[in-house]
C-alpha cells in the first residue's frame, strides 16, 4: 500500500473525488454556454449576449421612466442605443454593459444591447439575420404605428429596430429583399423561430 497513512489515503480520496466533480460542474457549464448562446444560422454561427441581469434592468427603467406608452419605450431604448458610435468589433459579441462602458459596438453588439433592455420591459422581439447584419423587430399593437410598414411573420407585425443607424425610428424600412432573412431568433431561449409566412407591408 503505497500510503501508510489512513487519513492521507482518505483525504486523497476526497480531493479526486471533489476534483471530478469540479470538472463535471464545468464541463456542465460549458455546455450550457453553448447551448444558450451560439446557434447555427444558413451556414454560420452566431453568437449572442443577451443578458437579464440588474445592470439591464435598471438601464431601461431609467430610460423609460418618463414613457407612458411601449411605443415611447422602444423610441428611448433605441435612440439610446443608435447614439452609440458604430464600430465594427472584429471579435466576438460583447455585453450590453461592456458595449455601454466601452461606447461604442456593431450591429451585433448594438442589437444584443437593445434587446436585452426590451426584453427586460415584457416587449416581445426577435433578432433578424441576414447576410452580414442582424437587426431587431418587436411587436407594438400601437395605432400611431398602422400606417407604418411592419414584418408580419407568421401573420403577425412586428416592426424593424436598427441600431447602426442614427436617429432611427420604430418601424425601420426593410433595406433587403425577403429572400435574404435567414432566420428570426428568439436569443434568450437561443432558438430559430418556425416561419410559415413571412410579409413586408402595412
Amino acid at each position: 500500500m503505497i500510503f501508510k497513512s489512513k487519513w492521507l489515503y482518505n483525504g486523497s480520496i476526497v480531493i479526486t473525488i471533489a476534483f471530478g466533480l469540479v470538472l463535471i460542474y464545468l464541463v456542465y457549464n460549458a455546455f450550457f454556454i453553448v447551448k444558450n448562446q451560439f446557434i447555427n444560422v444558413a451556414g454560420a454561427t452566431y453568437v449572442n449576449q443577451v443578458k437579464n441581469d440588474v445592470y439591464v434592468q435598471e438601464l431601461a427603467l431609467q430610460l423609460t421612466q418618463n414613457c407612458t406608452t411601449s411605443l415611447c419605450e422602444v423610441q428611448q431604448m433605441l435612440d439610446f442605443v443608435t447614439t452609440i458610435p458604430y464600430v465594427v468589433n472584429p471579435s466576438v459579441s460583447r455585453s450590453p454593459q461592456n458595449t455601454v462602458k466601452q461606447n461604442f459596438g456593431d450591429c451585433d453588439d448594438k442589437s444584443n444591447l437593445l434587446i436585452s433592455l426590451l426584453h427586460s420591459q415584457g416587449l416581445e422581439s426577435y433578432f433578424v439575420l441576414v447576410p452580414q447584419h442582424i437587426f431587431v423587430i418587436v411587436h407594438l399593437n400601437e395605432s400611431r404605428l398602422k400606417n407604418k410598414k411592419g414584418l408580419y411573420l407568421n401573420g403577425k407585425k412586428y416592426y424593424i429596430l436598427e441600431t447602426t443607424a442614427k436617429n432611427s425610428k420604430v418601424g425601420f424600412p426593410l433595406k433587403q429583399p425577403l429572400s435574404n432573412i435567414q432566420g428570426v431568433i428568439e436569443p434568450f431561449k437561443n432558438k430559430a423561430l418556425k416561419i410559415e409566412t413571412l410579409e413586408y407591408k402595412e
